[in-house]
């Protein structure tokens, strides 16, 4: 390949658009996290355990206030990248209804999908030791945590390729077909680099949130690249 991909380019390439957009992003974040509190702090005081509508209600209002914050970050890190050499504006940082509603979607589907299973082996296994029982779980969150990483990627399709659920799928699990153990490695990098800047810095959210999704969209923009064989250079290729 042109430029196969590297994880310690990814991690450099990551850290240098971090960097340079330090103030910006850390903003962005700040306002987010400002504006979920307020309504996780309202929404303690709201009971509605007694109306099944309105707990649902207020459940999908959380959902979409939650997947607008965390598209408006993709949009806003694959904006800076792609406009390092030019002036942006607000606009673009906000995320379509399509992109909203493809994110919920894939969402709901995936606890759905996580649930249900939980379900079947608990059913299963009732009748079987507990050494049994342990065995499968095991298995069941290395099943899972393939699964995240097969279908990591669907944000950035989302975002950045206008995708639907369906398709970001597609799409993230033939993207991450050859690449499973750079993945893998790179998630073990990500934890180590989070729990190093928790037990250093505190709970320093503001910082290691955004920048584990820099990470993200790095990584999948290098392998974008790489697979269509071309540059790499997440600034100017796209």
């Amino acid at each position: 390949m042109y430029h196969p991909f590297s994880i310690a380019e990814t991690f450099k390439t990551a850290w240098d658009v971090t960097k340079k957009n330090f103030l910006t992003i850390i903003i962005y974040t700040a306002i987010v996290t400002v504006v979920l509190g307020t309504v996780q702090f309202f929404n303690a005081f709201v009971d509605v355990s007694n109306d099944a509508f309105a707990e649902f209600l207020v459940f999908l209002i959380l959902m979409i206030i939650q997947t607008y914050a965390t598209l408006g970050l993709y949009k806003l890190i694959f904006t800076l990248i792609d406009n390092e050499y030019y002036e942006f504006e607000f606009a673009q940082l906000v995320p379509t209804i399509k992109m909203v509603f493809s994110f919920i979607a894939i969402c709901l589907f995936l606890a759905f999908a996580i649930v249900t299973l939980n379900l079947l082996i608990e059913k299963g296994l009732q009748s079987y030791p507990e050494n049994v029982t342990k065995v499968v779980q095991v298995l069941e969150v290395m099943l899972i945590l393939y699964a995240a990483l097969r279908y990591m990627f669907c944000a950035c399709f989302i975002v950045d390729d206008n995708s639907g659920p369906i398709e970001s799928l597609r799409q993230s699990r033939l993207l991450t077909k050859s690449h499973m153990l750079h993945l893998l490695a790179l998630l073990g990098i990500m934890v180590l680099v989070i729990a190093i800047g928790f037990f250093l810095i505190g709970k320093a959210i503001l910082i290691l949130y955004p920048f584990v999704n820099v990470i993200v969209i790095v990584t999948y923009r290098k392998l974008v690249y790489s697979n269509l064989d071309v540059d790499d250079d997440v600034a100017e290729t796209h």
